[in-house]
This record gives structure tokens, sequence and C-alpha cells, in this order.
């Protein structure tokens, strides 16, 4: 007997979401902070956990972090659920919304997970593309709402991987059209210097997520949150598991929180300028067109085979994306802001290779 018959075939039929196994002593790969968190933050947060009794189970809600977020966020401490990741709020959203004949509309290229999920779930989904220029189209998105009504709406801004981002009139528009779900993946609002999060109020069909993995460079900790009308949070916090955030990584987001504006937002300063720079050092280099980016990355489209471009870069001991198998960039790669030394060595690589 094939145990693997008892698999749903839409699951076997998946590609998993998965990275090459490659390492670079300059990882500019996965869209993390290059500074790292901060040692003020780490020694905060470590001498917290001293007098903790580690035997003990975790808050089943974390009530003190809630509190936190809701002061960073300017938002109700009731509206916040918190998770191991913004990946696992993103599949409890979907498990509580999605089964066989819903729909889940998203924009492509984008994060996988989202059709992957939706996809496990037994889901219907409908893409909308970008607009050649790698912007989202706004007019195909609303005109898809109105022809499927979807129950999910999922939109990530700024986007990953092409770094673009919603207007909020726009966003404004798709709320009024739209009778289902519409979540916003915020996961780089940062680098963005604008969040969404003032619509909540006006929209309860608007749900919001965050993570702790990029400007908050706690990747490593995996701790994400997500924002929406508190009856709302209820419901999606049924499929969240019990005890899901463990207490290293919500003590630590408590600090990280609570020294955001001092210790964190200086370096999310430093990224952006950073990428402003690295956008035109890139432009320069014959050969290679890079998109403008309102997040901490960017896709540079090339006259090299992003493949190759990717192998040489590995050479010089740089970890880039490949991302040309992704719908509609076959010509690019994805680049993540480093340091200032780390973007030095990269523009260097790519002017030889080039």
């Amino acid at each position: 007997m094939n145990y693997l018959d008892k698999i749903k075939p839409r699951v076997r039929e998946l590609r998993a979401y998965t990275l090459t196994p490659d390492r670079g002593s300059i990882k500019i790969n996965q869209n993390e902070n290059p500074w790292g968190m901060p040692a003020k933050i780490k020694e905060e947060s470590l001498r917290r956990l001293e007098n903790r009794a580690w035997s003990r189970y975790p808050d089943f809600v974390p009530a003190s972090l809630h509190e936190r977020l809701a002061a960073y966020a300017g938002w109700k401490p009731d509206g916040i659920v918190a998770g191991n990741g913004s990946n696992e709020l993103i599949q409890a959203l979907l498990m509580v919304t999605i089964g066989e004949g819903k729909r889940v509309l998203i924009c492509e290229p984008t994060f996988a997970l989202y059709r992957q999920v939706a996809t496990v779930l037994g889901g219907e989904i409908t893409s909308v593309p970008l607009t050649p220029q790698l912007t989202y189209d706004t007019k195909a998105i609303h005109e898809a709402v109105e022809e499927i009504n979807p129950d999910v709406t999922i939109i990530c801004s700024p986007n990953n991987p092409t770094g673009c981002v919603m207007k909020d009139d726009d966003l404004a528009q798709l709320l009024d059209r739209s009778s289902g779900l519409v979540v916003i993946d915020e996961a780089y609002f940062e680098f963005a210097e604008h969040t969404v999060v003032p619509l909540l109020e006006r929209h309860a069909n608007l749900v919001v997520f965050r993570t702790f993995s990029k400007a908050m460079a706690m990747a490593a900790l995996r701790v994400g949150y997500l924002l929406a009308e508190p009856s709302l949070a209820r419901e999606i916090s049924k499929a969240v598991l019990p005890y899901n955030l463990n207490a290293i990584s919500q003590t630590s987001a408590e600090v990280a929180v609570e020294m955001y504006e001092r210790e964190l937002q200086p370096l999310v300063g430093r990224i952006i300028s950073e990428r402003e720079r690295l956008f035109v050092e890139l432009r320069i280099i014959e050969g290679l067109v890079p998109v403008p980016s309102q997040a901490n990355f960017m896709i540079v489209r090339s006259t090299v085979e992003p493949r190759r471009v990717f192998a040489e870069l590995l050479r010089h001991d740089i970890l880039i994306r490949d991302v040309s198998g992704y719908s509609m960039l076959k010509d690019y790669f994805r680049v993540s802001v480093g340091t200032p030394s780390e973007n030095d060595a990269l523009i260097a690589a790519l002017r030889e290779i080039f």
C-alpha cells in the first residue's frame, strides 16, 4: 500500500517552499537586518530571563507583549495576536477562513507562502499580475474583486520580492469593494516609513501582519503579530497552538519594542540610506537595471542569466537570492541591503562580473 495516496493530490503537486543550502560570508539573500540585535537589547533580555523559572510554561496569552505592541503600533491590545513568526499567523488566518471552494486573491510575483498554504487548505486561488513596471495593478485588482468576490485578498506591501507598495487610497477603495477580508502583510513597513494601521479604525475587514524578523533584527527568535478588529482577532487566535510563543522570544520582543526608538530605529535609517546608495551604484553598471524598492532589498534585472550571477557571486563569498523562477522575473535576482562594507563588496563583484 502506498501511504502517499492518503496525501491530498493538490499537496503532492506542490513544490515545497525551500532555500538553497549555500552559504556565504556576506549573506544578503533573506532580507535580514545586517547589523543584528543591538547589545543593549540582548543584555536586558537576558537579565529579565535570568530570574524566570524555565520549568514553567510561558504566558498562555502574552498580555504584557500585547500591551507594548498596542502602544508601538497604535492599536487595541485585544485586537493583537502574537505568534511564532508572522508565517504562523498567516497560516492561522487562512485556516479559519479557507477550505474547499473558498476563494483567495493574490498578486504575483509575491511571497510564495500565501499560495502554498491556501492551496494546502483547498482554496481556489486567483492571481492578478503586477504591472510591467512591477507595481500593483489596482484597476485589475478591483476588477478581480468584483468578478470573483474573494473570501480573502492578500497584499504584501512593501511586496516581497519586488519592493512595491499599495497606496492608502487604493487600499481604502479595495476595502470598500471587498465583502471578504483584506490582508496587508507589513513585514517591511519600517523601511517604507509608512503603515496602513490607521485604516483599521474604519475598515473591520482589514488584517495587518507584522514581523520582528526584519527591522527588529530578531529573525532567529521567530516573533510576529497581527492587528485586527478585536472580535476578528479572537476568531483567528483559535487556530494558533497553545503556548506558541516561547518565553525567550516573548521577553526579547518586549525589550525590542521598548528600546526600538533608541536602539533599532537608527539602524533602520542606515538601511534606508544604504538602499538608496546601492540602487544608484547598481544602476551605473551596464547590464543591470535595479527596481525601485520601499523595503530592505531590491530586485535587479540582469543581461546575464541570474543563475550564473548567483554562482559567480558565491565564488566571491556573497550569497544572494535567485528569483528567476518567479512569474515575470526570469531575468531577475534579489539582493538584501547589507552593511556599507557588504554593499561595497557586492558592487565591486558585480562590476567584475559585468
